[in-house]
Formats: C-alpha cells, structure tokens, sequence
C-alpha cells in the first residue's frame, strides 16, 4: 500500500508540474549526453593509446664480431625477462634490404658502399605494463649489460608521450564525469525541493493524519529517480543521433571517422546513471527539509 501510493502520488506530481518536470529532465538529458559524448571520445582515445605501446620498441645492436651460437645466446637472454613481450632478430643482410626498401628513389645514397655498414640488432616489444619512461629505462639499461649487447636504444620521447597521453585521459574524464555528475545532482536537488514547497500544504495534512518519515519522502525519490531515468533515456536518444551523424554524415567528408566506435554498454548504463544521481539529489534534498 505504501509504495503503491508514493508511485500514484510520484506519478500525479510529474503529471501536474509537467513544466517544470519537463525542464529538468531536458537539464538531465543535456548532462548525461555531455557524459556520453566524452565517454566515447575519451573511449576512441583509449583505444589509440592502448595501441601506442604494441608500436614501441627497443632496438639492441650486436657486436659484430658475434657467432651464431652466441646471437642466439643473447636472444634467449632477452626473451626469458619477464617484461619482455616479444622480439624480433634482424641480421645485417635484413637490415641493409630495409632500408634499400625503404630509400626506393634514393636508394644511389648507397651506391659505392663496398661493405655493409649496419649491424644486426634485435627489435624488442615490452609488456604494456612496461611502457613508461622509468620502466623503459630501467629495462633498456638492464639489456645493455647482457654480453654481447654494444648499444641500446629506446625511444624515450615516445614513451614518455604514451604516458603522458595516457595519464591525462585518465584525469580528463574524472574531471568531466565529477563536474558533470555534480551538475545532474544539483539540478534534482533544485526541481525535487521546488515540487516540495508547491506541495507543503498536502504534506502538513499527511502528518497530521500520522504520515511516517519515509512515507513522505519516498515520493520524492521516485519522482528524482524518474527524473533522472527519462534523462537517461533522453540522452541515448542524442548520443545515437549524434553517432549516426558523425559515422554516416560526417565520414563523407573525413573517411577516418568511420574508424570511430561507440561503446554500446554505455547505453545500457546510461539511465542507472541518471537514476542514481536523482536519487542522490533527492536523498540531499529531502534530507535538509523539515518534514
């Protein structure tokens, strides 16, 4: 009986201040599509960045003087590091055919060269774990020392760039979805305490009749909770259209923005989200009201 008749009376109350009501979840809807849109911005960046590391290596150049046995020492040296996620041996004749690959046109550079002048080297892939500056320091120091080794190079700037990129996402999005959330809470908070004084002459009559606390307030929950859900909704509604108009509109003009992905499972989480946070504001509403 009494959550049968806090939803009658929750559902009366969205119909009668349909304006204000209207408003709100138009205010949350706006809130929640900022969230989406930079979920699935930061999302798309996320996926960049993750690939960053898989494209960062550490090259290791052998002496020249090395015998097949121990070229193959020094690789099963390498490859038993438990940071190490995978390497790749390139001989001299591999090395001097890549870069004639590459030069193409300009391969006459190296026209007159009686000997070949690089040396072989192994290209080394480091666990994703590992791709920081200090950690790629650390191991392509410790790759130095191994016998055998005459150089070692890393790319330092590219590392510290992978971090970089990946540590500011991070902070980017807790930064937004903080500044956001707070804004969706604070707009329940406005409309639920506003239904509540429009609605005080009612509520003196229930307690006088006996009207429990929670009795009172429930109502106030379900209309915070709808408040946030139909924003929610609202919400998927933009963030699809906005999809569709980037992948489908857009990626005429900018074939690269077909690339784009959606994280669907927001979709889904989308109107919890918008209910928590108009329960939240309710909870903080009712809570500093006399009842």
């Amino acid at each position: 009986m009494t959550f049968s008749y806090s939803f009658k009376s929750a559902f009366k109350s969205l119909c009668r201040e349909k304006w204000i009501n209207l408003l709100s979840i138009l205010t949350v809807a706006s809130s929640l599509l900022i969230i989406t849109l930079t979920a699935f911005f930061l999302y798309n960046i996320e996926i960049i960045a993750n690939s960053l590391p898989e494209r960062f290596s550490i090259v290791a150049y052998l002496k020249d003087d090395l015998s097949s046995e121990e070229t193959q020492a020094v690789i099963d040296t390498i490859k038993r590091r438990a940071d190490i996620a995978g390497l790749k041996y390139i001989s001299k004749e591999d090395a001097i055919k890549e870069l004639q690959h590459t030069l193409k046109d300009t391969g006459y550079i190296l026209e007159g060269l009686t000997e070949n002048p690089l040396s072989s080297s192994i290209e080394i892939k480091l666990k994703k774990d590992f791709v920081t500056p200090s950690s790629a320091k650390h191991v392509a120091g410790e790759i130095k020392k191994t016998a055998g080794i005459d150089e070692v190079y890393y790319g330092e700037k590219i590392a510290d760039a992978i971090h970089l990129l990946r540590r500011s996402m991070q902070n980017m999005s807790v930064i937004i979805f903080l500044t956001i959330s707070s804004g969706v809470i604070f707009v329940t908070y406005s409309t639920v305490k506003i239904l509540f004084y429009r609605r005080k002459q009612e509520i003196e009559i229930i307690k006088l009749l006996g009207a429990t606390k929670g009795f009172l307030r429930m109502p106030f929950l379900i209309e915070g909770g709808s408040i946030g859900f139909f924003g929610g909704l609202i919400g998927i509604i933009g963030a699809m259209l906005f999809y569709l108009a980037v992948t489908y509109r857009l990626s005429m003009v900018i074939p690269m923005l077909k690339t784009l992905l959606f994280p669907f499972e927001i979709l889904v989480v989308l109107p919890l989200i918008g209910i928590m946070f108009g329960i939240i504001g309710s909870l903080i509403a009712i809570g500093r009201l006399k009842l």
